[in-house]
């Protein structure tokens, strides 16, 4: 036979100060007589709180009791269950009180069904009414075995479980509330997932829509692409691309890298290639556009500090040449039917964007000839190291060995820049820590009809 818990008294145990575990208190005319609290309370003495649904120090927890049994059923101040775990018991007549002992360290709250429920409310009323108030709480409906049906009901809405109060004894009621508790925390941690990994799908969906589309329609050039972000779970980092051709037949290819590879740097670069096009479709070009760029990267910037470098190429409309303008950015590759490949002159650059306010970038003109294949890319590329057993870098030497062999292997397009960046990966023993973007831009001399 269950044993019953003990008839609480009249004065909700938020209002007595108690001494240590095990000792009683003893209410005289609505006031309490005992040693200092020990964190039961949330008035008077000191309170051991603890976050919202977890667990307090030492493993004890709080139970805070809403019924409508005017002789009260829970009368200790406590429970010990054979684990060891103390639950302290608080109790409250209506939701009003409830409301003003639901503390930071109550992990817990026994609804009694039987409680009124306002006019126009369902059966259930007062039970929502506690789900609302703390969603972050572990929950437990009380009723009698008789009314199985609202039990069952009351779990549907939100609780965690039900109780039957002909039941109920100490061991029992102490259980649940422990089950309840890292039920409630396990659900808990269950919506955070589910809140990150929907906040991960939303945000590779944004940096998928903020990478660029190559406007090429009407050219006969071939366009290939790779992008590799520095940072881990990104799609997006500091280095930017684009490539567009504009009504008069010209091609214009643009790469460049913001010095960082966080998600303030990816914005910035985001700007920076919004930027680009929208000047190249209004008419800029060669120095005037990159002064143009290096205003928009003063002022959008957060400190001065930061720079950007960049190569932009204009190909004219026949792709027999080129003009190039280097800002702090590695030269690009060429590579010419029956002839190695090699990198473009680049003595003449321009310093990075941000660094001089009234820098002037020169133009160099380059003939291109009836083939070829022009390959744009950031450090990223070329700072790994030469072997995994050494710390001396690729650099732009070892960047043209390699494209020389895959060349020479037949290998072109997307298939050359994955196989450049695949090798690139392996010779440093593992990911680059840097951003990675590399354009190609070939012509195979037949002129589109």
């Amino acid at each position: 036979m269950p044993v019953p818990v003990p008839r609480q008294r009249g004065v909700p145990l938020a209002e007595t100060h108690r001494g240590s575990a095990g000792a009683s208190a003893t209410s005289t005319g609505g006031s309490s007589t005992g040693g200092s609290s020990t964190g039961g309370s949330s008035t008077g003495g000191s309170s051991t709180a603890s976050t919202v649904g977890g667990s307090s120090a030492g493993g004890d927890l709080t139970l805070l009791v809403i019924e409508d049994d005017p002789a009260g059923t829970f009368t200790v101040p406590e429970l010990l269950d054979a684990a060891g775990t103390r639950v302290r018991i608080r109790s409250a007549r209506n939701l009003t009180e409830a409301e003003r002992l639901l503390t930071d360290d109550v992990h817990c709250i026994l609804v009694d069904l039987a409680l009124p429920s306002a006019a126009g409310q369902d059966a259930l009323g007062p039970l929502k009414h506690v789900l609302r108030l703390a969603p972050r709480h572990a929950v437990l409906a009380l009723t009698t075995s008789g009314d199985a049906e609202r039990a069952a009901e009351a779990v549907r809405v939100g609780a965690q479980d039900h109780l039957f109060r002909d039941e109920l004894d100490g061991r029992l009621l102490s259980r649940a509330v422990r089950y309840a508790v890292e039920r409630k925390r396990a659900d808990a941690a269950q919506v955070k997932l589910a809140e990150s990994r929907l906040r991960a799908q939303e945000n590779a969906r944004l940096e998928r829509g903020l990478l660029p589309t190559p406007l090429l329609q009407g050219s006969d050039l071939r366009f290939a692409a790779r992008y590799r972000p520095g940072r881990s779970r990104a799609l997006l980092g500091g280095d930017f691309y684009d490539t567009v051709r504009t009504p008069d037949g010209t091609v214009h290819a643009m790469i460049g890298d913001v010095c960082g590879h966080g998600p303030d740097e990816a914005a910035l670069g985001v700007e920076l290639r919004i930027a680009w096009r929208a000047l190249t479709f209004a008419g800029l070009c060669g120095d005037e556009l990159l002064s143009t760029m290096q205003q928009v990267l003063e002022h959008e910037r957060e400190s001065e500090e930061i720079f950007a470098t960049l190569c932009t190429v204009d190909i004219a409309p026949d792709g027999r040449r080129a003009g190039l303008y280097l800002a702090g950015h590695p030269a690009p590759l060429i590579a010419r039917q029956g002839r190695a490949a090699h990198l473009l002159p680049y003595e003449d650059g321009g310093p990075a964007l941000g660094l001089l306010p009234r820098a002037r970038w020169p133009r160099r003109q380059v003939e291109l000839g009836g083939a070829w294949s022009l390959m744009m890319y950031t450090d990223g590329l070329i700072e790994g190291r030469q072997g995994p057993d050494t710390k001396q870098r690729l650099g732009q030497d070892g960047m043209v060995e390699m494209i020389n062999r895959q060349l020479a292997a037949g290998l072109e397009g997307e298939s050359l820049l994955e196989a450049a960046v695949s090798e690139v990966r392996d010779l440093n023993g593992g990911e680059l820590t840097d951003d990675v973007a590399v354009l190609l831009l070939s012509r195979n001399g037949t002129p589109r009809r």
